[in-house]
């Protein structure tokens, strides 16, 4: 197959054939232009983390209450 970069996608099929219409790499290229600084990178990565850890802690407080099965009635001693 000797497609032209204008005429192939990212993985070298003819361009009718990607969703990207081709323009994969071009993408790719300004994605990765826009990449922030390292230290900015690690910021971002960080707080993507604690998002993360956030989110599961919904979701561990919500197992918890599920979790819990109301009891019915009262206790009462019998002596």
């Amino acid at each position: 197959m000797n497609e032209s970069p204008e005429t192939a996608n990212c993985k070298g099929q003819p361009t009718g054939s990607c969703v990207c219409g081709g323009k994969g790499p071009a993408i790719s290229q300004m994605m990765m232009a826009m990449m922030p600084a390292n230290e900015v990178g690690e910021h971002f990565r960080n707080a993507g983390v604690e998002f993360l850890k956030g989110f599961r802690e919904l979701l561990d407080q919500g197992i918890h209450t599920l979790s819990n099965k109301e009891t019915k009635g009262t206790k009462l001693n019998v002596e």
